[in-house]
This record gives structure tokens, sequence and C-alpha cells, in this order.
């Protein structure tokens, strides 16, 4: 009997390089199966694989089985790969990653929505003004008072039966005032070139500000033609950093939003949404029965209106007030006292309250099913997911984004995250702090040039009324002069 090693390695991107380029994955799940007769030959294979990162080995499987035949090697190997297949099936499945480097415009189309009004905002690639690495570039809105509109393209796919997540990171440099940062999923077939505001999507997410009021994550889905909005709150950052923002969908029609990989929300679609009318609803034939007493409290019957209560007047006559002296009756008409507040009045008497022993509580009608509901239990899916895009309104620019992610893992969507936002936040903090201190200390130079100015004034201006004092001594002498020689 001969023992066969079989290798069975799942290529799932670009980053992994086996040793036989041709079976070299892009964007789509491929499979090398070699079989080997010794565990050396298995080892050099698989020290020969490179991966870019720790994340690249995690999306790639590797798995090893022995068979042992009597037959062909093949025959074994086709036969173990069959039983390794299910090993396989929880491999991490990316369905666009978009981190902004070399290439990048190919792979995304400018909108020309609102060029025809001069009114399209042109994008920047940059790392920004402060960043964690010069290198890892986004792209950022640089025009006030404009529209933004950019999208890509990625292979189709359903989200039924599957997780989904999306990803990315959004970085508001301009101390944003008013203006989105947020980004759509569209399905089906979307004219690029003219994607714009009105152009259907199916989910919408990510942060919104403006003014004192709107500082929320929007979490928008679209069914039937309708945009549904998360009935929950969800603030969102608001400082001059990058933050990362996730939306996880389950196929149990559950979600969770996430900022800076920190669940800020979770629930159910179905009930954060209303975007199925309710299983219950009240019933419209019910009423509430003639005897039915809701009034928690009523009037003491023991407590009684004191004899008299009522005549106690509001105010009274000051018996400290006398007619003063000088007062003429015939010129002042007749003298009458002051009022003063009654310190006997209570004001208008009420009868205590007490519990009612008949309450049975506020009258609610009885819950029945709604014969409008239908249950989906596909709510939380779209069948052709296809775009990814930014549409936006920025009153001021320097929205930065970078480090697209549109999965099926919300643990790779998190090494995703640590391996992206977190290993330069720290850098982009320091140098964020650096750049603050700079400004602060250019506009107190700037604030004690503009105090040094008003001091030369000032001094102009004694020197300028000294002037005129000497000039005017000089023509009082003057004229004391011509007054002695006369």
């Amino acid at each position: 009997m001969t023992r066969v090693y079989l290798l069975l390695v799942q290529l799932n991107h670009a980053g992994l390089i086996p040793l036989l380029p041709a079976n070299r994955g892009t964007k789509h799940t491929r499979f090398t199966i070699k079989s080997y007769t010794t565990k050396e030959d298995i080892t050099k294979f698989y020290t020969a694989l490179t991966f870019e990162s720790e994340r690249e080995e995690k999306r790639s499987r590797i798995c090893m089985a022995m068979a042992i035949h009597k037959g062909s090697a093949r025959v074994a190997a086709i036969g173990a790969a069959l039983a390794l297949s299910l090993a396989l099936v929880s491999a991490t499945q990316v369905y666009f990653e978009e981190k902004f480097e070399d290439g990048w415009e190919a792979r995304w189309v400018k909108s020309e929505w609102k060029k025809d009004e001069n009114m399209a905002g042109e994008w920047n690639h940059t790392s920004g003004k402060w960043n964690g690495n010069p290198e890892d570039k986004g792209i950022q809105t640089s025009e006030d008072y404009r529209f933004y509109a950019i999208s890509a393209e990625f292979p189709e796919f359903t989200n039924k039966d599957k997780t989904l997540v999306l990803q990315f990171t959004v970085k508001h440099e301009q101390k944003l005032d008013c203006g989105g940062g947020y980004v759509k999923l569209l399905s089906g077939d979307v004219d690029q070139k003219k994607f714009g505001g009105d152009t259907p999507y199916s989910i919408m997410f990510g942060p919104d500000i403006c003014g004192y009021t709107t500082k929320k994550v929007h979490a928008i889905f679209t069914k039937d033609e309708k945009n549904h909005l998360i009935k929950k709150e969800v603030p969102c950052e608001t400082d001059q950093l990058s933050h990362v923002y996730t939306l996880i969908v389950r196929p149990d029609a559950t979600y969770s939003i996430l900022i800076d990989n920190v669940e800020k929300q979770t629930g159910s679609i179905y009930e954060d949404w209303d975007i199925l009318p309710p299983k219950k609803i009240k019933d419209p034939e019910a009423k509430k029965p003639e005897d039915w007493d809701d009034k928690e409290y009523i009037p003491d019957p023991e407590d009684k209106k004191p004899e008299g209560y009522d005549d106690i007047p509001k105010e009274i006559t000051d018996p400290e007030a006398k007619k003063p002296e000088d007062w003429d009756d015939e010129e002042d008409g007749e003298w009458t006292a002051p009022t003063i507040p009654n310190p006997d009045y209570k004001g208008p008497w009420t009868q205590k309250k007490i519990k009612n022993p008949n309450y049975k509580g506020k009258w609610k009608a009885p819950l029945i099913d709604n014969p409008d509901f239908k249950d989906d239990p596909y709510v939380y899916a779209y069948n052709s997911l296809k775009y990814i895009g930014i549409e936006l309104w920025q009153v001021k620019s320097g929205t930065l984004f970078d480090n697209f992610l549109i999965c099926d893992d919300p643990e790779y969507a998190s090494k995703f995250a640590e391996e992206t936002w977190a290993k330069n936040k720290d850098a982009e903090k320091a140098a964020f702090d650096e750049a603050e201190k700079k400004k602060e200390a250019e506009e107190s130079k700037d604030d004690e040039d503009d105090d040094a100015e008003d001091d030369d004034d000032a001094v102009g201006d004694d020197d300028a009324e000294d002037d005129d004092a000497d000039d005017d001594k000089s023509d009082s002498d003057d004229k004391e002069s011509d007054h002695d020689e006369l």
C-alpha cells in the first residue's frame, strides 16, 4: 500500500502567492491540489507560500490529509479532496476591498452628476493634513459647497443566508459642521457616470453631521422602493480624526453597528426598522367597557370645605397705612388706604384626593393579528448587490474616506480594521495634536502682531494730539504777541 499526503490550498486573493502561478486567485476562490508521498515535500510547498500579512494567511485555508490506498495516488488525492471540502466552506468571502493604493482610479468611476451646474466637487488622493502614515492614502473632498459622487463595481452577489459586513474609515479634517460621511451599496445595473442623489440604493450607512441637532450614524435599508431609517439613535464621532464604521447584517435578521471596533448598537431588523407592518395591531372593534374605571385617584369624600372659606378676601387694607398730613381731599380726592395680601387667604379650595379602590388601570385595546402582515424571512437580504458609492453634499470640504471592505466575516473585518485604522491611529492623533499646537502658536503670534499694531496706532494718535496741542499753544502765543504790539 502507498501513503499519499494531500495538500489542498484555497486561494481567495492575490495576496497569496503559491508555487504554481497559474492557480493564483484574483477576487474569486480557486483551489490548488497537490499530492506527495513524503511529509518533507509538503513542508517545502507550504513554506514556499508567502502572505502579505496575517490577515492574508487567515483568508486562505490550507488542509492536509493522509490517504492509504492500493491504487492510483491521483484517485486517493481526489477522494481526500472531497472529504476535505467541508473544511473550506467557512472560508471568508471578500466581495470588495479598497485601500486606494496604485491603480485605484481604474476601479472607481467619478460621476458627472451636477457637473453641468458647476457644482460637482473634485476628489484628492491624499493622506490628509495629519496622518499616521503618509503613504496610507484615501480620497478626500476638496471644494466647499459642492456635491460629490463616485462609485466602484464589484462582482454581483446576494447576502441571502449569509452575513454581510460593510466597513470603511472616514475622517473629517475640516471640523465638519454640515455634511455627510456615509456610503451606499447599490443593486442591479447602474450608470456610474450618472450616479447621484436620485440613484436608488439598497443600503446607506455612515455618519451624518449638521449643526447641533444631527450627529448620528445613518443605517437605511431600501425595500419596495422605500427608504427605511433605523429607529434607534446611534451617535457618531465628531472630532477631526479617522474612525472606522462597521455594519453587520446577519441571516437571522439581527444587526450590529460598530465604531472603532466597538459595538454601539445591536438588535433585530424586524424591531428597529419599520420595513414590515407590525405583526399585531389594536383591535379596531374593541370598546372600553362602560363600567371600566380608569381614574387612579378620586376626591376624598371625607374632606369637606370649611365654612366661610370662600368669604376670606385675597387682599386686605393695610392696617399700618396712614393718611398723609398734607393730603387735600378737594385737590387729591378721597384718600383710600392701600391693600396688602391677606395672610389668611389660602387660594381656591381643592378637595384632597385618595387612591381609587375601583381603579382597573388604563384601558388598552387588545391586540389581534394584523391581516396586512406578511412575514419575509429575507427582510435583511438583497439579491444583486453590485456597486459601492459615495454620494454627498458638503458645505465645507475635507472629508477623507479609506479602507473599504465588503465581506461575510465580522472577525475578518475586525482584523482588517486593526491592520489599517488601528495601526495608524496613535500616530495620527500625535500628528493632529502637533498641528493644533502649531495652529495655536500662529494664532497667538497674529494676536500679538495685531496688539502691537494697535499700540503703534495709539502712539501715533497721542503724537498727533501733542502736535495739535503745540500748534494751539503756538497760535495762542502769536495772538498774545500781536496784542502786546497793539
